[in-house]
């Protein structure tokens, strides 16, 4: 078994659990790698020496963000991701400090499942091309006042929106920015996208939910300044006025180990605060 591990080393306590984790695997007879940078820090070997197709697991470690900074990062690596959380519970990154080393033997043991969760794509009318695994935003950028959005799905006009912007999620992301834009949860087994508006000037419009394997074509009509696209939070495209942005389900899914010893349900509890109590 062929392990990829990637530690936050701008995090404190990082690099010690990093070297505790690779000799809890070689002790198993299990071979770590890391990136050329951290690999000599933790004693693993270099990424650059195995066949990308023979790992077996990606390990993040740090939070969510980590883990999607990994996925568009090495979006060559096909293998499954398990987040180890050092900062505040995550709901991918959902394996704590305390419970590391059970969770690891988990892992070797089989205990888990992979989830395929839905990544999506976008592309400009200049063929920039772009991938989430969470959301696309699409906002006003430096205009200072509602822009006006245009959707269309499969070709059939939805509706214009005057907002700051408009948030296209997937379950996977609809706890993310969109949550807190006034969007629902999405249980990650179901293939939906969920487009929020981000504060709209209309109180009537509301979040709607879409299938995956419908088109959204996202026109901006305003005649302002050109508007910001970002996928993940990470990568940076502008549109002018007139420009459309399309965005369909990409070919390939982001997969996700979700151990045994926990599931979304008590994670989701957890990270929101929900207080409500069996009877």
């Amino acid at each position: 078994m062929i392990i990829a591990l990637f530690p936050n080393i701008s995090q404190k306590q990082s690099k010690n659990i990093a070297l505790g984790i690779v000799e809890f695997f070689s002790n198993q007879g299990i071979t770590v790698v890391a990136e050329e940078e951290d690999a000599k820090l933790i004693n693993a070997a270099s990424i650059s020496s195995v066949d990308p197709k023979k790992i077996d697991f990606l390990i993040s470690m740090g939070g969510d963000g980590t883990m999607l900074r990994l996925v568009h990062k090495y979006e060559h690596l096909n293998a499954p991701m398990l987040g180890i959380n050092l900062g505040h519970l995550g709901f991918m990154a959902d394996v704590p400090i305390t419970d590391i080393y059970p969770s690891l033997q988990d892992l070797i043991n089989g205990a888990y499942t992979i989830h395929e969760r839905v990544i999506i794509k976008g592309e400009t009318l200049h063929n920039d091309h772009c991938f989430a695994i969470n959301d696309f935003v699409v906002h006003r950028g430096k205009n200072p006042s509602l822009v006006e959005i245009a959707i269309h799905v499969d070709g059939m006009y939805l509706n214009t929106f005057e907002a700051d912007g408009i948030i296209i999620a997937t379950p996977n992301g609809s706890t993310a920015y969109s949550l807190a834009a006034g969007g629902p949860i999405i249980s990650p087994n179901i293939d939906a996208l969920v487009l929020t508006p981000i504060s709209p000037h209309t109180i009537s419009n509301r979040p709607i939910v879409l299938a995956t394997n419908q088109e959204i074509q996202i026109q901006y009509l305003s005649d302002y300044e050109p508007i910001e696209i970002r996928a993940d939070g990470m990568s940076h495209h502008e549109i002018k006025t007139g420009d459309v942005f399309r965005i369909t389900r990409y070919a390939k899914n982001f997969r996700l180990v979700s151990l045994h010893r926990r599931d979304y349900y008590s994670t989701l509890r957890t990270k929101l605060g929900w207080s409500g109590k069996l009877r």
